[in-house]
């Protein structure tokens, strides 16, 4: 179905009433996790143990406190960096892709730093009796306050971009539908001066925040059992690392599809506000209140599977990169390639040669070790992991029909070569 008026892309997420769909359901489910985690049965598939009033939701000390979070993330965003080809004790600026008006924007390399200086920020207010331990109870209406702000930046997203020249505006988010492009959003790169709204969301607040609210959670199963469990132990590390590696290799996300193809509306605020910090904290919720025991010879499997994936998932990314900055770069020099009309080659061999995405293999087998430690008995634990493989199909879709129109005869050449998608002889 092609779209009226303004973007010639094909609408997706099923158009405007899907848009509109997701708009309620994306909340209403986060809302449903974080009840359900907390409740004896803790029944992904069963109703909520109770529906919580606005009185429990809506709490102004609540949003205050989301409001100073974003600010205090805002403010590291903001630490100076200087344009360098190598990282200076870790601060560079790096350039984005090329825009439609032949212009790369700038955007500052200092997530890793604002890292660690929230952990110092952090550990310093414990010092000074900051009761982290009791964040676990504010989860509810932090996530109402991420949700109502979500909604209302949103709203300013979407009028902003309607005095955006057409250069500035989003391949898939102007089909001249408000309700399916307030969702997409129409900007692509949205900015006010040099602070870029979706390029500081995408890894600073959400992903940051996470780390905390798993940290809150074993320093309140300390509390409570005198000493955090080995399965909390193992949630809080695999997901700190992971965090950890993103922020490290920040620079990696300019050539995502987030930033690159997609607008900045609704679905990427959320996601990056709301979704990721509540929602992906899951397993550490469910530690929490459904203690589980784990004994060293089945750890030790645990965290085997997640390095096996962490290994694939970074080194397909670290390959990939290593080949877009530098073809020549001996790391990747011998790796065979396809020609493309663009002028670019398709990494045919290496990682790439054994599934057309292997780091989305990586990632879902890092998934479901981080379930592994909550045992086999619920269900709820693993909705990242199925949440994530649905989200990476739909995804590799997405990529799918890009590539096609961007490279043609070659990329149909390399779907010949590389015939599995995700998993290997399956997938």
């Amino acid at each position: 179905m092609a779209s009226p008026q303004g973007s010639r892309a094909p609408l997706e997420f099923g158009g405007p009433l899907g848009a509109a769909a997701l708009m309620l359901l994306l909340p209403a489910t986060m809302f449903h996790l974080l009840l359900v985690a907390r409740s004896g049965p803790a029944r992904l598939l069963g109703p909520p143990p109770y529906l919580p009033g606005l009185q429990v939701l809506w709490s102004p000390r609540m949003l205050l406190l989301w409001l100073t979070w974003l600010g205090l993330q805002a403010a590291l965003y903001l630490l100076p960096a200087r344009k360098v080809h190598t990282r200076l004790a870790g601060l560079a600026v790096a350039e984005g892709q090329e825009l439609k008006d032949k212009s790369r924007l700038l955007y500052p390399i200092n997530g890793f730093q604002a890292l660690m200086l929230t952990a110092l920020l952090v550990g310093l207010a414990v010092s000074a009796g900051l009761p982290l331990g009791a964040l676990p109870e504010m989860l509810l209406p932090l996530a109402f306050a991420a949700t109502f702000t979500t909604f209302i930046f949103s709203v300013f997203l979407y009028l902003k971009a309607l005095v955006a020249p057409a250069s500035a505006l989003a391949p898939g988010g102007n089909s001249g539908n408000p309700i399916y492009d307030f969702f997409l959003g129409r900007e692509l790169n949205p900015r006010v001066w040099s602070f870029d709204f979706k390029y500081f969301c995408e890894l600073r607040p959400g992903l940051i925040g996470w780390v905390l609210i798993n940290l809150a959670m074993l320093m309140q199963e300390a509390e409570l059992r005198g000493s955090p469990s080995l399965a909390m132990w193992l949630v809080n590390g695999f997901q700190l690392l992971y965090v950890g590696d993103a922020l490290w290799h920040e620079e990696a996300v300019l050539t995502t599809m987030d930033i690159t193809h997609d607008g900045f509306g609704f679905m990427l605020a959320f996601g990056d506000l709301a979704w990721v910090p509540f929602t992906y904290s899951l397993q550490a919720q469910f530690l929490l209140h459904h203690p589980q025991p784990l004994g060293l010879p089945v750890a030790s499997v645990i965290c085997l599977i997640n390095a096996v994936g962490y290994y694939i998932f970074r080194g397909a990314n670290s390959q990939k990169n290593t080949f877009r900055k530098n073809p020549s770069d001996p790391r990747v020099a011998d790796l065979e390639t396809i020609p493309t009309a663009t002028g670019r080659q398709l990494l045919v061999s290496g990682w790439w040669g054994m599934v057309r995405h292997p780091n989305y293999l990586g990632d879902l087998i890092m998934a479901l070790a981080w379930s592994l430690p909550c045992g086999v008995s619920h269900l709820l634990p693993y909705f990242y992991l199925l949440y994530f493989t649905a989200l990476l199909v739909h995804r590799e879709a997405r990529d799918e029909q890009q590539c096609l129109q961007k490279y043609g005869l070659a990329w149909h050449e390399y779907c010949r070569r590389v015939p599995y998608r995700i998993l290997p002889y399956i997938y």
